[in-house]
């Protein structure tokens, strides 16, 4: 969560593409932080590529 209590910008861009039906993948690991594809959801094509930061959003990767 921000400092407002409010989800982070990564977390909520995460949650939607996730509503819009959207996938996403972990590629790659590093300094804290996780590289996200977005993908979709018709063929899993990525569209985008993220770098998360938050810790909010990373929890929300590992499935917490």
């Amino acid at each position: 969560m921000g400092t407002d209590g409010e989800p982070s910008e990564d977390l909520q861009r995460l949650l939607r593409w996730e509503e819009f039906g959207g996938t996403w993948q972990v590629r790659a690991r590093r300094d804290g932080a996780v590289a996200v594809a977005l993908c979709r959801c018709d063929g899993g094509e990525e569209v985008e590529r993220l770098w998360l930061r938050a810790p909010d959003a990373l929890r929300h990767l590992a499935g917490d």
